[in-house]
């Protein structure tokens, strides 16, 4: 694999932590794995909406999906319970190896972009903002400007357009196995950060990633050590 001058990187899992939507999952429906399930779902239904032609802001629809999973377990949600999830969406702390993980792949001269689902923030900070780390990345891009969501070969493209580079110059970081498969698709290299709760997807005739790490330090150690 030739070593990619281009680090296209996912925010929500793979760089902040939302884990620290727990406590709110927690206190309202008493287990926090509705976490994972309330995610799982959101991720699903951005998917869906993109195939099925139609669009609204990942927060919107995070929103949504909150309040569709307290009436599938019979919860009764308030529109501060509501206020609640999106501030925390905004606010999620980085993991503790992100930081030092893009200083060592920054001072060694790759170039640093995000590329989220979610939305800009008219408001305030985004997450990225929040969590102290914005200052490393050259580019904060979001699908919202496609009105597509990952893994829609449009925002990989659009990737490449904005930074004018071809897909050949780009690897995909992410935690999630399916936006790796969109990325290389169009023909980006693929790095997966295999978060607790997101390993590969060993199917034959199924892409796999080039390279997989248990975070950003092992990664840039993959990177520019090897």
């Amino acid at each position: 694999m030739p070593v990619p001058s281009v680090l296209v990187f996912d925010v929500n899992e793979t760089l902040v932590d939302i884990e620290s939507l727990s406590p709110l999952f927690t206190e309202l429906f008493g287990d926090q794995r509705v976490l994972r399930e309330w995610f799982a779902q959101l991720v699903m239904y951005s998917m869906s909406v993109t195939l099925a032609n139609s669009y609204v802001d990942f927060s919107t629809l995070a929103q949504g999906v909150f309040r569709m999973v307290a009436d599938i377990h019979r919860v009764d949600v308030s529109d501060d319970d509501v206020h609640r999830l999106r501030t925390g969406l905004l606010t999620m702390p980085a993991h503790p190896d992100v930081a030092d993980g893009l200083a060592r792949l920054k001072d060694n001269g790759f170039r640093l972009v995000t590329l989220t689902n979610s939305p800009p923030n008219p408001d305030g900070p985004t997450a990225l903002q929040s969590s102290g780390l914005a200052e490393f990345f050259e580019h904060q891009l979001s699908v919202d400007a496609c009105q597509a969501f990952k893994p829609s070969p449009a925002v990989y493209r659009y990737t490449c357009e904005t930074l004018e580079v071809v897909p050949a110059d780009c690897m995909m970081v992410a935690a999630h196995a399916w936006d790796i498969l969109g990325a290389q698709n169009v023909g980006f290299s693929g790095a997966l950060i295999a978060r607790p709760g997101n390993p590969p997807l060993p199917v034959d005739g199924l892409p796999q990633p080039h390279l997989v790490a248990s975070d950003l330090r092992q990664l840039s150690v993959q990177l520019i050590d090897n």
